[in-house]
């Protein structure tokens, strides 16, 4: 080891870390309480960890197979110590772990932050607090830890106290540790002096860690008669119940229980929304205790994040962060699968190809997606609460997996919630279901309109006979939206269908004298429909008469089987090339700017353009030539001024 090495290193917080922590002292001080249980579920992970790593390097345990947590604490010196025979760190992993915050999405979480202590501490919840929140109650913290495997020389020191002109900056040395594992200890902050305590800590432990699968230990202490005191011995007891809390039987487990094995597993501040908890037997067994939660991680929008499930095989931890065991789609799930089957040596890649996994991956998956129903579809006030809460914050992740899980798209689909003429309001509350059962009589098809924003999908000129005949027509706005309506085809035996695609045919919803009407205006505006079309040329398909238009001159529609424009436009964003395929015109032949036009010579191809270049405006799309557009305008504004 080189004596660079061996010095002390003093280096500094990143950024991020330090404002953090400041956040984090002031908005957590009320629940100071957390901290205790951040660092036990660290020392738990710690412990699971080595567990793993030892079933293909059983050396790890260096001869010590009996991991637990011991908590300890020193009245004279003032300190506290959290201390587990788990996997331990190198000195690499310490700066790493000790000094960053490795998280994506950090920088939203700064811009989220309102300064109202009690909002920001649910944020910083979300975020995760971990090994941090020691200094909600410490002003000094001291970590000594070694990895399992490595020399006894190659233990490591890392201080960091947050007072004074270093506050912020953390030293980092080496140094000798016997045993593996980390030492965390807490020189408390001048008012904490209630947790130098058995009692004290000892009722923290019950409260918040009490599900945890090592056993928690302390020095038990005794009445001493001479001292008139309770004074420590040296024998050691559990606090903790210290067995796993998804093996017990559901009716030995309160809702206060389940709530705290939460936050132990989803690393969250909050409580979470929804659980659901079940033992499956039969050719695959295994145990599911899977929770929804309350917020949107920050790294939601990363697909590539870890995922919350853990993965056991007879309650002993294999891996963190089993994306197998849940789709893409669910990547919001906290939780813990247990499996009675699997190999205690599995690996990643056994699990990308193991049969029984995609078993319980769909036994998993129909779980998660059966608890979401029961709340969607209950009439209980919470639970109608609990489901918009949810689509607020996962709708649109759950939306992915109308295309990704043929297997229980229809499933999902009654899960969506739309925005809709209904109500006329952004807030997306309306189920298909609901749709369906709200259909004009005759009415066979469910109708949307798509486009880039909501006010441009309320507004849209496509609605304006559905709106005069009072058809419901779901406005969707979501850029996942399109990419949802491309799978889902129809509902209940109902088609969806575009109100901005092709000719369009409402059915028995259209009577007779309209669709007489219509042929009627075909024939007589035959001979401008032809001028149009020649006059526009290649920048449209075809220019038909239609009856969908009540106010607007003009709009545009895509072909039946080309793409929709608002789906070429995202696909253009995204740098994709979409088929190029021209829109129809369509034009109102009762509106006053149309039949000027039927009479029209000699500015007839500015008129066509403009109506066209309108219609492509209202339909939310841009204009090549906005500047030849606004020349045309004036023109025309000129000539009918007589000017």
């Amino acid at each position: 080891m080189s004596s660079a090495q061996t010095a002390a290193e003093t280096l500094n917080f990143q950024a991020e870390v330090k404002q953090l922590l400041h956040l984090m002292i002031h908005s957590l001080y009320s629940n100071r309480e957390i901290f205790l249980r951040e660092l036990i579920s660290n020392a738990s992970d710690a412990c699971d960890k080595l567990r793993f790593e030892a079933i293909d390097q059983p050396a790890l345990f260096e001869g010590d197979s009996d991991l637990k947590i011991r908590i300890a604490f020193d009245k004279a010196a003032r300190t506290l110590t959290i201390a587990d025979n788990g996997i331990g760190m190198s000195r690499s992993e310490v700066v790493a772990h000790l000094g960053t915050i490795a998280k994506s999405g950090t920088k939203e979480f700064f811009g989220k932050l309102t300064g109202d202590q009690k909002k920001d501490a649910n944020l910083i919840g979300q975020f995760g607090v971990g090994f941090y929140s020691a200094f909600i109650v410490a002003d000094k913290v001291t970590v000594v830890t070694r990895r399992a495997g490595l020399p006894v020389s190659e233990g490591v020191k890392w201080e960091c106290a947050m007072t004074g002109d270093t506050a912020g900056e953390y030293t980092v040395e080496a140094i000798e540790k016997t045993g593996r594992g980390t030492e965390i200890t807490l020189h408390l902050r001048a008012d904490q002096d209630d947790l130098l305590s058995t009692w004290k800590l000892q009722s923290l432990i019950r409260k918040y860690s009490d599900h945890i699968v090592q056993p928690i230990v302390m020095k038990k202490e005794e009445w001493d008669e001479d001292k008139k005191e309770q004074v420590l011995t040296d024998e050691d007891e559990t606090v903790n119940q210290a067995n796993a809390l998804w093996a017990r039987s559901k009716n030995d487990i309160s809702d206060d229980d389940y709530k705290a094995f939460y936050k132990h597993v989803g690393h969250d501040y909050d409580e979470p929304l929804a659980w659901t908890h079940a033992r499956v037997e039969g050719r695959q067994e295994y145990t599911q205790l899977l929770y929804v939660p309350k917020h949107a991680p920050f790294d939601l929008w990363d697909r590539n994040a870890r995922h919350g499930v853990k993965l056991y095989v007879k309650r002993v931890f294999i891996m963190d962060d089993a994306e197998k065991l849940m789709p893409t789609y669910l990547r919001f799930v906290r939780g813990v699968v247990d499996s009675a089957d699997l190999p205690l040596n599995v690996s990643r890649e056994i699990l990308q190809e193991s049969k029984d996994i995609d078993t319980i991956r769909q036994g998993c998956t129909k779980k998660v997606l059966s608890l979401l129903e029961s709340l969607a579809t209950s009439d209980e006030a919470g639970d109608v609460e609990k489901y918009a809460t949810f689509w607020k914050e996962f709708g649109k992740v759950l939306k992915e997996g109308v295309g990704e899980d043929f297997a229980n798209k229809d499933k999902i689909a009654g899960l969506l919630r739309f925005a809709s003429t209904h109500a006329d309001t952004p807030d997306e509350v309306v189920s298909l279901k609901t749709y369906i059962e709200r259909m004009k009589e005759g009415q066979d098809k469910i109708y949307y309109v798509t486009a880039e924003t909501f006010n441009a999908a309320k507004n849209s000129p496509h609605l304006e006979i559905f709106r005069k005949k009072g058809i419901e027509v779901l406005l969707l706005s979501d850029r996942v939206d399109e990419w949802v309506i491309g799978n889902l085809t129809e509902f209940d035996g109902k088609p969806l269908q575009s109100v901005a695609k092709g000719g369009l045919d409402l059915g028995k919803l259209e009577d007779e004298a309209e669709k007489k009407e219509a042929e009627k205006a075909a024939d007589d505006f035959k001979e401008l429909l032809d001028k149009m079309k020649a006059s526009l040329g290649e920048r449209v398909k075809d220019v038909k008469v239609t009856l969908r238009l009540t106010d607007s001159p003009a709009c545009l529609v895509a072909d039946e089987h080309d793409l929709g424009m608002n789906l070429s436009r995202i696909l253009k964003a995204a740098g994709q090339s979409a088929p190029m395929s021209k829109p129809i015109l369509e034009i109102n032949p009762s509106h006053p700017a149309v039949l000027r036009l039927k009479y029209e010579e000699k500015n007839f191809d500015d008129w066509a353009a403009v109506l066209f270049d309108q219609a492509l405006l209202a339909e939310g799309g841009t204009l090549d030539d906005p500047a030849t557009f606004v020349k045309r305008i004036n023109q025309l504004m000129m000539a009918m001024s007589g000017n």
